[in-house]
Order: structure tokens, then sequence, then C-alpha cells
């Protein structure tokens, strides 16, 4: 397989090394020599220097017969016209991260396509509708649904008072009863542990459970997590990502939006219809205090710079804030959360990356969800006819030891599956999967 990505910031660096481990030709071109002299050497990439929107430098990166090409530079028009070119010119299929919603209408979406544009991202909308699932599930870190909330992954980071801790996890398994969680991945720190019988919980552990939709109050009780209804949500940050998510939350909470600048204040007054634009120092805490900061019961912190946003949503959380969000560039801040006491933390441009790389994958894999700071991937996969998955129960299969299954789809029913359960064709089985065993996973799935 050889893959095009054109643009080694920070969404194309995260896609490369995401691919780099797996055998993948991969090609990276930038304009940059120092930001590729820097992939060159941390990845097992092939660079090319130059316009990714110039006939002559796609000639110069092989893209004709090129399985897939990612346009993910940050200007909008030069990912469109890369991206053409690219078809055009012989890539099987491409990609444009994009930054206007407007592109991304049926009608526009389709009408590209014919140009040659297969599909579109936009990192910022991505991002919009991540926070509106966090809001939405106040109570949880990270929330993901499968097949319209058969099942449900749910993050969250344990307090001192959870009735989990420092209990093996197959004690735990033994006294459930009708409650069907289970845990699938713990970021301790900055490490990833796939959960085991004899692994034991501790304080401060970002845990990721899979479970039953309709279990998901008692998922919330029986972990001790508090219960609140969200209503009032201020947003920090007049950017374009502050503006997406007031736009998709305000016609279902009483959105605040703080911006700084007078002339971006009047403009999102033209844009928004329901929110209340307050223009101020969001930096300032009386200020905000004085705009109704004590009577929200959300806080998301969407400025373009990183310390901003865990600043104030950390004096938000310290206001009594239920929820706080805060949008993060530096990814590195994903794996301190815990420390953060912040309820969750967003990179839009890893939310990309993970987004694009569902793509990349082999068999017929419906979805992969983005777990900030985990370095594992949740796989949804739909089992064909005749596949390798579907000749032995569970626990008879070769499955590597670096991934296991954390739920089953049949039809309508949802099934967190045992050892003794036999897979079948066409049901939807969700994985939890370090990056090394990928290649294995996908010839079982096949």
């Amino acid at each position: 397989m050889r893959i095009i990505i054109a643009g080694a910031g920070d969404v194309g660096f995260h896609l490369a090394s995401l691919l780099s481990i797996e055998n993948i030709d991969i090609v990276l071109i930038d304009m940059d020599q120092e930001v590729l002299d820097y992939a060159g050497s941390h990845l097992d990439v092939l660079t090319v220097k130059g316009n990714c929107s110039s006939p002559s430098i796609l000639t110069q990166a092989k893209v004709k017969g090129a399985d897939l090409f990612i346009a993910v530079t940050t200007s909008e028009n030069t990912n469109l016209i890369a991206a053409i070119l690219g078809k055009k010119m012989g890539a099987k299929k491409t990609i444009a991260r994009i930054d206007n919603r407007e592109y991304l209408t049926e009608a526009n979406r389709a009408s590209f396509e014919a140009l040659g544009v297969d599909i579109m991202l936009s990192p910022k909308s991505l991002a919009a509708n991540e926070i509106k699932r966090l809001v939405g599930m106040c109570a949880f870190s990270d929330h993901f649904e499968f097949e319209d909330g058969k099942l449900v992954l749910v993050g969250l980071i344990l307090r001192l008072d959870s009735p989990i801790l420092n209990i093996p996890l197959q004690e735990i398994s033994s006294l459930q009863t009708d409650t069907h969680l289970r845990p699938i991945a713990i970021l301790r720190g900055t490490q990833t542990i796939i959960p085991r019988g004899d692994t034991i919980l501790r304080k401060n552990d970002h845990v990721y459970f899979i479970t039953q939709n309709k279990n998901i109050e008692q998922l919330e009780t029986y972990l001790g997590q508090e219960k609140m209804l969200i209503k009032k949500i201020m947003i920090v940050g007049g950017e374009s990502l502050g503006a997406y998510t007031a736009k998709l939350l305000e016609d279902e909470y009483q959105v605040t939006l703080v911006v700084k600048d007078k002339k971006r204040a009047l403009e999102l007054a033209e844009y928004l219809d329901n929110t209340l634009i307050i223009r101020g120092d969001y930096s300032n805490t009386e200020m905000l205090i004085g705009e109704g900061l004590s009577d929200m019961d959300a806080f998301v912190a969407l400025t373009g710079n990183s310390e901003t946003n865990i600043i104030t949503s950390l004096t938000a959380k310290k206001k009594g804030f239920f929820k706080t969000i805060a949008q993060v560039e530096n990814s590195e801040y994903i794996h301190l959360s815990q420390e953060f006491g912040i309820s969750s933390l967003i990179n839009k441009k890893l939310i990309a990356a993970s987004n694009i790389f569902r793509f990349v994958r082999k068999g017929k894999v419906e979805a992969i969800a983005n777990l900030h700071g985990v370095d594992a991937e949740i796989i949804e996969f739909n089992v064909p006819q005749n596949s390798k998955i579907t000749k032995k129960a569970i626990k008879d299969l070769a499955f590597p030891r670096m991934a296991f299954i954390g739920g089953v789809i049949r039809g309508d029913e949802s099934i967190i599956p045992m050892g003794d359960f036999k897979i079948n064709a066409n049901d939807k089985v969700i994985v939890f999967t370090l990056p090394v065993a990928i290649p294995k996973l996908e010839k079982l799935f096949k």
C-alpha cells in the first residue's frame, strides 16, 4: 500500500506516525525542509519538498497509482486543488482537510466528489461534534457510540472514593450483576494499559469502559459518578472552533460566548441566533464572574492558546463547575489530563488524524474511536463471510495479546462476549488494540 500525505504539520505528522509502524510506503510532501528533515529522522517515510498543488511535485511523489492521497496542509484551497489534481493524475482515493463547513453539505460534497475529492474532513467541525457529545454525557471524559448507541464507550478518571479502586478486575466482574460493563483501556500517566484479570485500578487512572446504552445510568451509579443535567454553558474564544461549537449547542443549551475582539463579536452576532455574546478579556476571572460564570453548569475553553484554555478551565473547576473542556494544541498535554483535573482535553488535529486513519484500515472497518492520550485504537470491524474470526470460539482464536474484543453487535442485539462466545459473519465486532497488533487483526477479520 502506498499513501501520499501532503502537509507535514500536526495532522500530517501524527497520521504518518500512526502509519509508519505498518508495512505501508509513505511519502510526505511539505514546503518546509526543516519540518521534512524532522519527519524523515523520526519516521520511516520518504519526503518531497515543494508545493503539493504543483503537478510536477505530485509527479515526483509518484501520485499515479497511489492507494490514498491525503491533503492536510493548513490551506484549505491548497488541499482541494491538490486532491483534485491527485485524483486526475491517478490516485485511487483522495482526502482533503477543509475549514469551511458550507462545503460539508450533501450537495457540495457531491460537487467536490465529481471534481475528484472523495472525502472532505473539517477538524473544527469534528472537534465541535465531539464537544457536543462530551457535554451531553457530562459525567464522562469521553463518549463514543457504536451503531447508534447499541454499545457505548465512555471514559472517566477514577476518584479516591471510587468503589473499584485497588481490586483486581476479575473480582470486580464477579461482583457485577446486570451492569455488563467492561474496562477496555487504562491510561496511567503516559502509559496505555490493556486490562487483564489481575489488573488493579488506581486513583487518577483514566479508564475506558464499554457497555450497553441502557446501562449508562447504572454505570454512573456503580462507579460513584456525580450526575447533573447541564443547561447553561460558557464558551471562551471567538475563533472558528468556538463559533462552530456555539452554533452546534445553542438550540439545546443556554450558551454564552466570551470574545475579546469587538469586530469579531459583531461578526458572531450575525452568525449565531440564540447565543449571548459578551466582549471582554476571558483571562480576567472577575470579569467572567461578573458575566455569570458562577451560574454556569459547563465551561468550554476554545481560545487559540492552550495555556489560556487550561488556566481558565482550572479556574472554572475551582469555582465549582461540573464539566470543563479545554482545547489544547500540544498533544503532550493530553497525557496530563488526570493531573490537571479538567474533565476533558481535546485536540482537533488528533481528532482529524484519527478520523482519516479509518480510511487506511484494511478490511470492513465501520468506525474508529478516538481516545485522547491513549496510544491505541478502538476499531469496529464488520465481519465478512468465511472470515477466520468465525471459525472458533474467542478463547480458541490465535488472538493478538496486545488486543482484545470489547463488544459484539449482532443485528439489534448488543453483547459483551466471554471466552466461549463464537463470532458470526455480519457481526460487528469492537476491538481495542495497540498499533503493533493491527496487521494480525486485519488478517483475522478478512
